[in-house]
């Protein structure tokens, strides 16, 4: 559900960013906020460098939707969230988008706001305080199930409901508000149920490995868990990533069932145009691949093993872990200063 440039005028583009710089400096002023030592805190900074890398890598792993020949890949906003708490998630899956646009042109520049928006606003101060934690408090590994699946659904639409939107509101593709939501919104439900089975999934063997780390006060550090999702990270990213369906994903098939492509044509503008030639400059892997790997005629292959997925996607973690092993130790050492002072 990464958005492309192409789908946004420059104002609607800039009113993204500056409502995701908007949340990002509202969190980081609650993360290092004096005495915050749990709930909102950056209470570890490895749980929450490798658990960038993991949702990172996971990211890669598209899955089909069978019979609509499109694919999906989790948002990992509500996990974040509920591992390391609303605030420290909203940065980490901020830095996850930065990553993604800046090195692997997944997504635009002018549309990381809104993408950091739809994937992790929603998922992360909407779903997890108002659905998935009042039913997994306190609960066993039914509600807490329960609680992914209908938080993984609920943020997941309301992204897409966004994406939706933002598109209408910009004006600048042929995408009609009733058929785009009409297709954006049921193939992103199915996106949901598999994310929200998947974070349950993490959820029920991390509680095993660490069963204090999912508890409000969040006072366990996750060092138990930490070699487990790094190893995780690093072999989606390097060996799985290779099994990712071909398919495009929800967002792409949904444009192209409308307008019969999956890439709009990029509006002539000059901020469009400086954005683009910024990412072709900073973008060293394209696409998680190497420039001629994927020029071949034909239909994609599967599974694609190729060096270039791999070193993209390794490359993907470790500047993930150093960015957020970064922001972490300056946002303590803020911290520090403002309990000193």
């Amino acid at each position: 559900m990464h958005m492309a440039d192409a789908l946004l005028s420059p104002l609607v583009g800039l009113a993204g960013w500056a409502g995701a710089l908007g949340l990002l400096a509202a969190a980081s002023r609650e993360v290092v906020r004096p005495g915050n030592e749990d709930g909102a805190g950056l209470r570890s900074i490895p749980l929450a460098g490798v658990m960038g890398a993991f949702v990172f890598s996971a990211q890669m792993l598209n899955f089909t939707i069978p019979g609509t020949g499109s694919s999906g890949h989790v948002g990992g906003g509500l996990l974040l969230a509920a591992l390391l708490g609303p605030q420290p998630a909203f940065l980490v899956l901020s830095s996850i988008l930065a990553i993604q646009a800046l090195f692997f042109a997944d997504g635009g520049l002018l549309a990381w706001g809104c993408n950091v928006l739809n994937l992790g606003l929603f998922p992360c101060f909407v779903a997890y305080p108002l659905v998935f934690w009042p039913i997994a408090r306190g609960g066993g590994s039914g509600r807490r199930t329960l609680a992914a699946v209908l938080g993984a659904v609920v943020g997941l639409e309301l992204g897409a409901l966004g994406v939706v939107l933002e598109t209408t509101f910009s004006g600048v593709a042929e995408l009609p508000f009733n058929l785009f939501a009409g297709l954006m919104l049921p193939v992103h439900l199915v996106i949901g149920l598999v994310e929200g089975l998947a974070t349950a999934a993490v959820l029920a063997f991390l509680a095993r490995v660490e069963p204090n780390l999912l508890d409000e006060a969040r006072g366990a550090s996750g060092r138990s868990a930490v070699p487990a999702l790094g190893i995780s990270a690093v072999l989606a990213a390097g060996v799985f990533s290779w099994f990712a369906s071909t398919h495009p994903d929800g967002l792409e098939w949904s444009i192209a069932r409308v307008t019969g492509t999956e890439a709009p044509a990029m509006p002539r503008t000059p901020v469009h145009a400086w954005v683009a030639s910024v990412q072709r400059t900073v973008a060293f892997l394209p696409d998680y691949s190497f420039g001629g790997e994927d020029a071949e005629e034909g239909e994609p292959t599967w599974p694609s093993v190729q060096a270039g997925t791999s070193t993209a996607g390794l490359a993907g973690v470790v500047a993930t872990l150093a960015l957020i092993g970064l922001a972490g130790v300056a946002l303590r050492r803020v911290g520090r200063l403002r309990e000193g002072g």
